[in-house]
C-alpha cells in the first residue's frame, strides 16, 4: 500500500517538520528499535503527514527488505474488521496484523466513536506489536490528548513514543518546496517567481503544490 513517490528524497525539510523527519530517519535505521515507538505523526491536512508516514516505510523496505511494513488508513481498517466479523474471521483478521514488522495506520483520528469491539481488536494488535518489538507509526489531525471517545488505555500508548507536530512551512522552506516541485513538474521558474509564491502563498504544501501546478 505504500506510494512509491513519498520517499525522503522528496520530502523537503524544514522548521516546520524537522523532528518527525529525523525521527523517521532513525526508525528507518532500527525498526523498533527506537524510544520512538509509536511515532505519533500529527498537524492540520495538507502539511505533509501522510508523505513523512509513508517515507519511513519505503525507506524500511529499501534497508530491511525482509520487513514486512503494511500502510493502512483507519478507514480501511475498520472496513476490513466488520468484513472480519461478518464472514466470521476475526482471529484471521487479527493474526494477519499481528504478522506485521511495521504498522504505518494513516488518520488514527477515525478510530474516535467506533465500538468497543474495533478498539478492542486494534488494542490487542498495537500491544502485541509493540510487546514484540515491532515497529508502529500513526498519523493523526489532533494531539494524543485532543482525541476523544477512544480508550483510555489506548490513548496512554499513543504517548509512549515520540509525538511530533507538522506546523505551516516558514518562508524559507515553502522556497525550497516550490524549487523542488518546479523540478519534479519538468518547468523553471525564475527566481522572482519563486519569491513571489513564497511570499503570497500562506496556506499547506498541498495547496502550494497545486497553486504551482
Amino acid at each position: 500500500q505504500l506510494n512509491p513517490n513519498y520517499t525522503f528524497d522528496t520530502f523537503v525539510e524544514g522548521e516546520c517538520n524537522r523532528l518527525a523527519r529525523s525521527a523517521g530517519l532513525a526508525i528507518a535505521v532500527n525498526p523498533g528499535g527506537t524510544p520512538y515507538n509509536p511515532l505519533y505523526i500529527f498537524g492540520d491536512s495538507g502539511l505533509g503527514k501522510t508523505h513523512v508516514a509513508q517515507a519511513v516505510g519505503m525507506e524500511i523496505k529499501q534497508r530491511h527488505p525482509n520487513l514486512q511494513v503494511l500502510y493502512v488508513s483507519m478507514n480501511k481498517f475498520q472496513a476490513q474488521y466488520t468484513s472480519a466479523v461478518l464472514n466470521r474471521e476475526v482471529n484471521d483478521f487479527i493474526h494477519f496484523y499481528q504478522m506485521i514488522d511495521v504498522l504505518i495506520i494513516d488518520d488514527i483520528q477515525e478510530l474516535s466513536g467506533n465500538k468497543e469491539s474495533t478498539q478492542n481488536a486494534f488494542f490487542n494488535i498495537f500491544n502485541h506489536l509493540q510487546l514484540a518489538g515491532k515497529q508502529l507509526i500513526l498519523t493523526s489531525d489532533k494531539r494524543p490528548v485532543e482525541l476523544k471517545d477512544i480508550n483510555d488505555r489506548l490513548l496512554t500508548r499513543f504517548r509512549w513514543g515520540l509525538a511530533a507536530e507538522l506546523v505551516q512551512p516558514d518562508y524559507e522552506t515553502k522556497v525550497k518546496i516550490i524549487r523542488n516541485k518546479a523540478q519534479r513538474l519538468g518547468t523553471e521558474i525564475p527566481e522572482e517567481g519563486v519569491e513571489f509564491f513564497a511570499a503570497n502563498i500562506h496556506a499547506t504544501i498541498r495547496e502550494i503544490a497545486g497553486a504551482l501546478s
